[in-house]
């Protein structure tokens, strides 16, 4: 009976995937819509679970230039604030795995330079949930991390410390800052050791030198092409902790594939799997009206990436470049867009795309939980 019903379960998952939504061409057709209407010059789409790549495609070319390149797969490009989530977060979690750090504490521990400024409540946590009360401010060209700090330190924070949900890169160049004073080596090496190198994220850095797979950003109306586009990582020398992280889509999926296997892919561990489980929980502020993990966002202003078919317990984040990421660990379902962003004034439209294209993702190739928990039976 228990062999029968694992071939039914077989059955099941086999026909299960194509049977729950339309064409995948559906994706091709807003993909194109998005470059017709000059949203995007291009884009690259990966949809994958925690053992393959289900669907793979690269639209349109890599900048809106007549002459410009056609999009490939492995193109490289800038992730923007997807660096708070695929760098960031999870070194600083490492270190509060390995014991060097606490998440609990405060960050006067680490900079010296808050005491007596009224920032003693301030935890490490409060960076990672947004939920310090700090808000973003420009830097001095001559010193941009000093002025970062002097400015953290010096600023009036807004509201009770953590419940105040305000999203600012400040906190995340503050951790950035703690990860080098913690290892005594800048968040670019720890992270290639740590995760890129043992995932084989081959085409995963800050500062890439090879520009010439780079994917055009446009700012001011000017062009970067392997040059970071955020403004405030450029002042930082392009290795910050909210923005400056360059990849593809491929080694995109790597790291979402660790993610849904809690910690490990292809037999190498980079993070236990408590970790990843206290790194994806929810964390509420605004009265339980955001939810936000460590780093990654679960229900906030800025979720349009989960769609409509993805589960409450998902979770991923957004780049301004025209990045985004969506993790569902209970349909075993990732997304991934990439695009060369033309159109930065026409937010409503770009968050539809975010949300369309997750919405198909989960119709086309999420597995439901049921089936996936019969497809676990064994031999009992």
């Amino acid at each position: 009976m228990t062999l029968f019903r694992s071939f039914i379960c077989a059955i099941l998952l086999a026909v299960a995937i194509p049977s729950f939504g339309a064409d995948p061409a559906r994706i091709d057709a807003l993909l194109a819509d998005a470059i017709s209407h000059n949203l995007i010059a291009g884009g690259v789409v990966l949809v994958g679970s925690r053992d393959k790549v289900l669907f793979e495609r690269a639209y349109g070319r890599v900048s809106g230039a007549p002459d410009a390149w056609a999009m490939a797969l492995d193109t490289v490009f800038d992730i923007a604030s997807l660096t708070k989530v695929i760098a960031t977060t999870p070194a600083v979690l490492k270190l509060a795995e390995e014991g060097r750090l606490s998440l609990l504490d405060p960050v006067v521990k680490w900079f010296p330079e808050f005491a007596g400024r009224g920032k003693d409540a301030v935890l490490v946590l409060n960076l990672l949930t947004h939920t310090s009360g700090l808000d973003d401010i420009p830097l001095s060209s001559a010193n941009p991390l000093q002025s970062a700090i002097e400015g953290a330190a010096a600023q009036k924070l807004k509201g009770e410390v953590g419940s105040r949900f305000k999203y600012a890169d400040l906190n995340f160049i503050l951790l950035a800052e703690l990860t080098r004073r913690a290892t005594g080596a800048g968040l670019d090496l720890y992270t290639r050791t740590s995760f890129y190198r043992p995932l084989g994220m081959t085409d995963t850095s800050f500062n890439p030198l090879d520009k010439g797979r780079c994917s055009t950003t446009l700012c001011d109306d000017r062009e970067f092409t392997g040059e970071v586009q955020d403004y405030l990582s450029r002042q930082l020398g392009g290795v910050a902790g909210h923005a400056g992280l360059f990849s593809t889509a491929s080694d995109l999926a790597r790291f979402c594939r660790m993610m849904l296997s809690r910690g490990s892919l292809d037999g190498k561990r980079v993070l236990a799997q408590r970790t990843v489980d206290q790194m994806t929980a929810p964390y509420f502020s605004r009265g339980g009206d955001v939810i936000r993990g460590l780093g990654w966002d679960i229900a906030s202003p800025y979720s349009s990436p989960r769609g409509l078919g993805f589960s409450k317990g998902s979770f991923g984040h957004t780049g301004y470049s025209g990045s985004s990421i969506w993790i569902d660990p209970a349909s075993d379902t990732f997304v991934i867009l990439l695009t060369a962003r033309l159109d930065y004034k026409n937010v409503h439209d770009f968050s539809k795309l975010r949300g369309e294209l997750s919405t198909l993702a989960s119709l086309l190739y999420a597995v439901p939980p049921e089936l996936r928990e019969m497809a676990h039976f064994n031999d009992e």
